[in-house]
């Protein structure tokens, strides 16, 4: 059977080392994910880890021609493998409402917008692992008070324990990317309150980062925030001092000032 061809355009590198996609399959066994969907399997190099009776996989893969090989490789599980476009589905439908883990060596050209899919529909997503560009897996993971913490980082901590796995060279890829890859993980945080305004949140800390160098009192200036909630000593700090804990504060603050 002909390989696939890599398409620049969707960003794709085919993992070639089986070691290293055991070792990112190996990251599933100590969470009980019944539903698994691979993102951009490609060829099927991660795929052949996940197949178990135990499980109920499906692959989402946009590559017409990926998809041709994947029902040939895996012809029992024709049904599964979707054609489509994970950034325009609706995640609830894929296993009918219930939740599933998310797992792949993710398009990099797209990282953010996979990361901001996963969140609008945690609720599905208990877990999410895989790889991305190294330096985006670590901004995930990233601690704040560095110049990599950012709104991917306060977000999905926000809702997730994330936590850096380990590095994977340029070398293991057809065709080799142009950076370093890291593996990474987020897993839901079951017991966190939710008494703050979400899209609130969302809002403070996108519009707090776009001028990271402020204090959040200026950088948050176009949120028409009361004078007096303002005075709030936590309005002194730039916004990559404050961790998910403290953004979430800040949002009740800023919530309750405008009821």
């Amino acid at each position: 059977m002909k390989a696939v061809s890599p398409k620049k355009k969707l960003g794709q590198h085919f993992l070639n080392d089986l070691n290293i996609a055991q070792k990112i399959a190996d990251l599933l066994h100590n969470h009980n994910c019944k539903n698994i969907v691979e993102l951009g399997p490609g060829m099927g190099v991660l795929t052949q880890f996940l197949i178990s009776g135990q499980r109920n996989l499906k692959l989402i893969e946009i590559d017409n021609e990926s998809v041709t090989y994947l029902n040939h490789k895996y012809s029992k599980m024709q049904k599964d493998i979707l054609n489509k476009d994970f950034l325009k589905m609706d995640l609830s439908k894929i296993f009918n409402g219930q939740s599933f883990g998310i797992i792949g060596n993710f398009p990099y050209n797209i990282s953010s917008q996979i990361i901001f899919k996963v969140l609008e529909f945690r609720q599905y997503i208990p877990f999410f692992c895989g790889m991305f560009q190294k330096e985006v897996a670590q901004r995930i993971c990233e601690k704040p008070g560095t110049k990599a913490y950012g709104i991917l980082s306060v977000l999905c901590q926000t809702y997730y324990n994330s936590q850096y796995h380990f590095d994977v060279s340029p070398g293991v890829f057809t065709p080799p990317p142009k950076v370093d890859s890291g593996v990474f993980s987020l897993t839901r945080k079951e017991n966190l309150i939710i008494d703050f305004d979400e899209k609130l949140l969302f809002k403070i800390v996108k519009t707090g980062f776009q001028q990271r160098r402020k204090t959040l009192r200026n950088s948050l200036k176009s949120l028409n925030i009361s004078q007096l909630i303002l005075e709030d000593s936590i309005f002194d700090l730039r916004p990559e001092k404050l961790s998910s804990a403290q953004f979430m504060e800040l949002t009740k603050k800023v919530g309750n000032a405008k009821i």
